[in-house]
């Protein structure tokens, strides 16, 4: 007798999410490919890596991730987070209070 079983989202192979991207005070979207699997923490280094130091100047402060207005932890993937193909991300720096 063979069954089926039902894989939840952290049982399926990572799978590619392309994001449209803007970092920082950078003035060109880009899109940029990640997974699934991936953490926020991975995909604002993902996306800081075509402007940090271009475009951008480079910052000693951690990068978060923020998706419909919402900060995300950088331990969440972007399968926990919801994010879809083609949406938007933006990417700041974690700047605190009072430092600049």
């Amino acid at each position: 007798m063979t069954g089926t079983v039902e894989l939840g989202v952290e049982d399926q192979a990572p799978q590619p999410v392309p994001l449209n991207a803007v970092f920082a005070t950078d003035f060109v979207q880009i899109l940029v490919p990640v997974t699934t699997a991936d953490t926020m923490r991975e995909v604002a280094a993902a996306v800081a890596h075509h402007a940090e130091g271009k475009r951008v100047r480079a910052q000693p402060y951690e990068k978060v991730v923020f998706h419909h207005g919402r900060r995300l932890p950088p331990e969440m993937t972007v399968a926990e987070a919801g994010i879809q193909p083609l949406e938007h991300v933006r990417v700041e720096y974690d700047v605190p209070e009072g430092a600049q």
